[in-house]
């Protein structure tokens, strides 16, 4: 290989680094200026008043999220209940028997489900929930919620299997296991923390959504944890304070957003601690 070559491939590579490097920065950028704007307007508005107390009457300063902080629990853990079984076995179906017709036809639905608009998911569980029995309602908010968390699940699920070697089924099966056995004894817990991380990250996903509730669990000003009636949730709160011409609601929201924000935050940070601890117990 003579000099001049070598040299060339190295500016070559220099300039192909320097081009990564600079699109990792670029798509970080905008992400550090959302985050700055969002803590620098909400941080003055978020305190423990904020995080404990209801909201104040039309007009009247003050008051707090904490009818909204409680329903967005409620909401995200009814989806949760809702698309986790129904996710974790459709992907292992899809990765065990991916030869099939069902579990093609669960590929291409689940796929199709995953891009299909919020606001559509709404619609529709308004419809099949809300209009059957003439009210809103949290559990028709975690119906839509679940919706969206099942594509997510399912083909996080049906991915993460394909990347464990066979070799752990194939001596499942030879020292005489079942094929289900083999699946959930052994395939199973190899693929858990990445699986786990797919979930947290389906619930950071589904935390920040607004149009399927503003058609299912709706808003509630009071304090409520029926299932079968209105509730608050930050996002839908978020908006109604962002619309309003109150100086003050324009504050809370700014606050809202931030909560939000720190619970993206928090379900991906979860996410990375439990991937972290569970690849030291499996290497251990």
């Amino acid at each position: 290989m003579s000099p001049w070559r070598d040299v060339r491939r190295r500016i070559v590579s220099r300039i192909f680094t320097g081009l990564c490097a600079l699109a990792v920065l670029t798509a970080l950028v905008p992400l550090a200026f959302v985050l700055f704007f969002v803590i620098s307007q909400g941080i003055s508005a978020l305190d423990w008043h904020f995080l404990t107390q209801m909201p104040k009457p039309v007009g009247e300063p003050g008051g707090g999220m904490a009818n909204a902080i409680v329903g967005t629990v409620m909401v995200t853990g009814i989806g949760a209940l809702i698309a986790v079984p129904v996710g974790l076995v459709t992907g292992v179906y899809i990765s065990e028997y991916g030869n099939t017709k069902l579990a093609s036809m669960a590929r291409f639905a689940a796929d199709t489900l995953n891009g299909v608009p919020s606001i559509v998911i709404g619609v529709f569980v308004y419809g099949l929930v809300v209009l059957p029995v003439k009210h809103f309602s949290a559990f028709a908010g975690g119906v839509a919620l679940g919706l969206m968390m099942i594509p997510i699940i399912t083909r996080t699920t049906e991915e993460l299997l394909k990347l464990v070697p066979s070799s752990l089924r194939e001596g499942a099966l030879a020292l005489g296991a079942s094929r289900r056995q083999a699946v959930f004894s052994v395939v199973v817990p190899a693929a858990l923390p990445g699986i786990l991380t797919g979930i947290l990250l389906a619930l950071a996903r589904i935390a920040g959504e607004t149009a399927p509730l503003l058609f299912t669990s709706f808003n509630n000003r009071f304090f409520s944890t029926s299932l079968g009636q209105p509730i608050s949730t930050l996002t839908v709160q978020v908006f109604t304070y962002a619309i309003s011409p109150y100086d003050d609601w324009h504050r809370q929201a700014w606050a809202g957003a931030l909560v939000l924000v720190g619970i993206v935050f928090l379900c991906s940070l979860l996410s990375r601690i439990a991937t972290a601890r569970m690849e030291r117990m499996t290497i251990g």
